[in-house]
C-alpha cells in the first residue's frame, strides 16, 4: 500500500475538475482498497487512436450546481456520488454493479427480473491478461435460486444447489462458517446473492480464478498472502473443457493439469505457459483423409489410452464387438477416437474434450482408442523394440543374477567368498578386525557400528546388532535387501556374521560419517557447503529411486533421515540402514500395519493408518531437503519466529517464501553467508514443498525428483503443505 500522506501519487477523492493519471491511485479512507491503472504488458488508455472515448460511466448530477466526485470506499466499491452527500442517497453510479472477476462483500451477482438481464462474474483470460475469459458466475436465469459457473456463456458445468434460508445446498463449505453473514434476496424486481463479514477487520474476497474455479479467500496479515477458505468445483479436471480439444486434464499434477495427447501439441505454447489451456491441442502430422497432398499421405491406426475418463458427446454405434467398433471408426474420417466397454460401441466425431487421466492407483477409468497417423504409431513401434531389447537384457542379467546366487551358496557353504558375494565371516575374526570393538563409529536403534581391519588391510564399518531376540528381522531384512543390489549411492555390505545370537553386519567403511554430523553444524565436523549438499541431496534422489524403480520390488526404506546417509571421501552420499525396509511389490498392495521410521520424518500414511507406498520414503526426503536448506532439525523447538513474534514451522516458511517469489536466500543456514545458487535453493524448497503434501498421491516420485533437481523437468509452484504446521 502507499503511504496515503504521499498526496503526489494517492488521493482519497477525485473531484469532476481533477484527473487521475500516471502512477496516482485513489485509496479509500481506511487504507483498506487502492485503484489505479492497471498495465499489462503496456498503457492501458481509455482514449481510442483517434481520441475518441471509448468508455464512460454515462452518468450526469441531477442537481444543478452540485459537484461529482469519485470515492474509493473502504468495501471495494468505487463509488459517483454529488457533493456534498447523504450517506444513505443511492450513488449516481458504483462499481458493484459491473462485477468484473471478483465479487467483494457487501456486493451483488444479481438477476434483472424485469429484463432478463444477469450479472455476471467473470474470469480473466490468463495469467497476465485481465479480458473476458470463458468462465463465468451467473444466477440461474430460469429463475431458481442457485447460481452456475458455465463455459463460454454456454455449457453449464457446475451448481452451488438452492438457496435453503441458510447456505446454498451444494456448497457445504458454508456450514462451517465462522467469518461471513450470508444472504439470499429475492422482490419482485430482482434477486441476488449477497454476504458480509462479522469481523470489519477481515478482508476477504471471492473470484472466478482462470482455472474456472470460484475461490472465496481471506487476508493472512501474518503471512501476506491469500489463504484459500473454499473452492467449487473442487476438482480442476470437473470444468468443461478445460484442457480444450484433445488435451488430457490429470488431478494434482506436479507438471500442472493439462497435457496434449499422445501424437497432438498445443495450438498456442505462449498461451498455454500463460496456463490459458482454452486453444487444447492441435495433431502433429495430419490423417490420411485430412491431407490433400497424396503423395504424403500416411495411413492411420490406434493409440491405447487406458484408465481415462471418456470424453462428452459420444456416439453409440451398433457394433458386434471391438474390432467392429475399430472399423466403424476407421471408416469415417471425422472420428477420431472409439471405445468398445460392456455399454457397446461409442465413437467421437471432431473434437475431444474433457478427457481425463486419472492416478495409477485409481482403477475405475475406461480405454479410449485415439486415432493416429501411422508415422506418430511408428514411433511407439520403435519404442516397442527398445523395451523388447531391455527386457531381453533384463532376462540376460537374471540369468547372471541366478549365477552369482549360485555361487554365492557354494560359498556360504565352504565358507569361501566367490568376487561380487557377500562374505560369511567369523565371529572372533570380526572381533579381531575391530580390536574387540574399541573405535566405535556411531550407534542407534538396532546396535552399534565399529571401525574394523580386515587381513587384506581393507577397512570396514561392522554393526554389532544389540538386543537380538528382537533383531532377527530387522536383520534378515538387511541381507535380504542390500545384500543383493548395488548402486553408487547405496552402501554396500560386504558380508554378515551369524553364530547363534551373535549378529554382524558389515560394510564398506565411510570416512566422513552420517550426514546428520555435518548438517546440524557439530564442531567437529566440516560444514557443507552449499554445492556439496546440492550434489548429497542429488545422489540421495538417485538413490532412492533406484530402489522404488528399478529393483524387481519395489523397496521402501521407511527410515530415510541424516542419520542414515552416509559420506564417503568424496562426499558421495550413501544410503544406509535397511532395518526397516519393506519389499512390497510394484502394486503396492501390501499394507504395512506397524509403524517404522523416526518421528519428524514420518509421513502422514503412519499415523492415518492408510496402505503405505513408497510416497512415504518421497515425504521423509522432502522433510530432510527442508533441512539442506537450513541446516536445522524441523523439530518445533527449532522453528523460527516471524517478524510478529509468532512461531512458524520451517518448511511452511520456506513454502510461503517460494510461493511468494521472496527472498530464499534468506532460509539458507546461517554459516552459508547466502553464499549459494537462489535458483537452486528455489528449486529444492519447491521439491521439498510438493515431496511433504498430505495426500501422497499430490506427492512427486523419486525419479521425477532426480529430473527436477537435476533441471531437466519444471514444476509449478506446490500448495503450501499443511500437515507439517498441523
Amino acid at each position: 500500500m502507499r503511504n496515503l500522506r504521499d498526496l503526489r501519487y494517492a488521493l482519497t477523492t477525485v473531484s469532476a475538475d481533477q484527473k487521475l493519471t500516471g502512477d496516482q491511485t485513489l485509496v479509500s479512507e481506511g487504507g483498506v482498497f487502492e485503484l489505479g491503472f492497471f498495465k499489462p504488458g503496456g498503457n492501458l488508455a481509455l482514449l481510442d487512436g483517434s481520441s475518441n472515448q471509448v468508455w464512460s460511466t454515462n452518468t450526469s448530477s441531477p442537481r444543478s450546481g452540485s459537484v461529482v466526485e469519485a470515492v474509493l470506499l473502504d468495501s471495494g466499491n468505487l463509488v459517483l456520488r454529488d457533493r456534498p452527500h447523504d450517506d444513505a442517497s443511492e450513488p449516481l453510479w458504483q462499481s458493484f454493479d459491473h462485477q468484473t472477476d471478483t465479487f467483494l462483500p457487501g456486493g451483488k451477482i444479481k438477476l434483472n427480473k424485469k429484463t432478463k438481464k444477469a450479472q455476471y462474474l467473470t474470469s480473466w483470460k490468463n495469467l497476465e491478461d485481465p479480458a473476458t475469459g470463458l468462465f463465468s458466475l451467473e444466477l440461474d436465469p430460469e429463475g431458481s435460486t442457485a447460481y452456475l459457473i458455465t463455459w463460454n456463456k454456454t455449457e453449464h458445468y457446475w451448481t452451488s444447489g438452492s438457496w435453503n434460508g441458510h447456505i446454498f445446498s451444494l456448497v457445504p463449505e458454508m456450514r462451517l462458517n465462522y467469518i461471513f453473514n450470508f444472504s439470499f434476496v429475492s422482490n419482485e424486481n430482482e434477486s441476488y446473492f449477497t454476504y458480509s463479514l462479522y469481523n470489519s477487520s477481515i478482508v476477504s474476497r471471492l473470484f472466478i480464478d482462470i482455472t474456472g474455479q470460484i475461490k472465496q479467500l481471506t487476508w493472512l496479515e501474518s503471512f501476506q498472502q491469500w489463504n484459500l477458505f473454499w473452492s467449487q468445483p473442487r476438482q480442476q479436471c470437473e470444468v468443461y473443457a478445460f484442457c480444450g480439444a484433445f488435451g488430457s486434464c490429470t488431478e494434482n499434477s506436479m507438471l500442472g493439469p493439462c497435457n496434449c495427447l499422445k501424437g497432438f501439441e498445443p495450438k498456442s505454447l505462449s498461451d498455454w505457459n500463460l496456463e490459458d489451456y482454452s486453444g487444447g491441442c492441435q495433431r502433429k502430422t495430419k490423417l490420411q483423409c485430412e491431407n490433400s497432398n497424396a503423395s504424403n499421405r500416411d495411413k492411420v491406426g490406434f493409440q491405447e489410452i487406458p484408465n481415462v475418463v471418456l470424453p462428452k458427446e459420444a456416439q453409440s454405434v451398433g457394433s458386434g464387438n471391438a474390432g467392429e467398433c475399430q472399423s466403424i471408426c476407421l471408416s469415417i474420417c471425422s472420428c477420431t477416437a472409439y471405445a468398445y466397454d460392456s455399454n457397446g460401441c461409442s465413437i467421437w466425431d471432431g473434437n475431444l474434450l474433457n478427457v481425463q487421466q486419472l492416478s495409477s492407483d485409481d482403477s475405475s477409468g475406461e480405454t479410449l482408442y485415439l486415432k493416429l497417423a501411422a508415422s506418430e504409431l511408428h514411433a511407439d513401434k520403435s519404442s516397442k523394440g527398445t523395451i523388447i531389447g531391455i527386457v531381453v537384457g533384463v532376462v540376460l542379467g537374471v540369468g547372471i543374477l541366478l549365477a552369482i546366487l549360485w555361487s554365492r551358496k557354494r560359498m556360504l557353504v565352504s565358507g569361501k567368498a566367490a568376487e561380487g558375494s557377500l562374505v560369511v565371516y567369523g565371529y572372533r575374526d570380526l572381533q579381531d578386525a575391530t580390536r574387540n570393538f574399541s573405535e566405535k563409529l556411531g550407534g542407534g536403534g538396532f546396535g552399534s557400528v565399529f571401525k574394523g581391519t580386515l587381513d587384506d588391510s581393507s577397512v570396514v564399518a561392522v554393526k554389532k546388532l544389540e538386543s537380538f531376540s528382537q533383531r532377527e528381522k530387522q536383520f534378515q531384512t538387511e541381507i535380504r535387501t542390500i545384500g543383493t543390489i548395488q548402486h553408487v549411492n547405496l552402501v554396500r555390505l560386504h558380508g554378515f556374521c551369524s553364530e547363534g545370537t551373535k549378529k554382524l553386519l558389515v560394510y564398506e567403511y565411510m570416512p566422513n560419517g552420517s550426514l546428520d554430523l555435518h548438517l546440524f553444524q557439530n564442531k567437529n565436523f566440516v560444514v557443507l557447503d552449499w554445492k556439496t549438499r546440492y550434489q548429497i541431496a542429488l545422489g540421495i534422489a538417485r538413490g532412492l529411486a533406484y530402489l522404488h524403480e528399478k529393483c524387481k520390488d519395489c523397496i521402501i526404506h521407511c527410515d530415510v533421515k541424516p542419520e542414515n546417509i552416509l559420506l564417503d571421501a568424496d562426499f558421495c552420499p550413501k544410503i544406509a540402514d535397511f532395518g526397516l525396509a519393506k519389499l512390497v511389490g510394484r502394486d503396492f498392495s501390501r499394507f504395512l500395519a506397524t509403524v517404522r521410521g523416526t518421528k519428524n520424518y514420518l509421513s502422514p500414511e503412519w499415523i492415518s493408518g492408510v496402505p503405505i507406498t513408497a510416497k512415504a520414503d518421497v515425504y521423509s526426503y522432502g522433510m530432510m531437503l527442508f533441512e539442506f536448506v537450513s541446516g536445522r532439525r524441523n523439530s518445533g523447538e527449532l522453528s523460527d519466529c516471524d517478524e510478529d513474534d509468532q512461531f512458524t514451522f520451517f518448511p511452511t516458511r520456506a513454502a510461503n517464501i517460494v510461493a511468494q517469489g521472496g527472498n530464499v536466500l534468506s532460509l539458507l543456514d546461517p554459516s552459508l553467508e547466502q553464499n549459494a545458487d537462489a535458483e537452486e535453493v528455489t528449486r529444492m524448497a519447491t521439491v521439498a514443498s510438493w515431496c511433504i503434501q498430505e495426500n501422497d498421491t499430490h506427492r512427486p516420485t523419486m525419479g521425477q525428483v532426480v529430473h527436477i533437481l537435476d533441471g531437466i523437468l519444471d514444476v509449478n509452484l506446490p500448495p503450501i503443505p499443511t500437515f507439517p504446521q498441523n
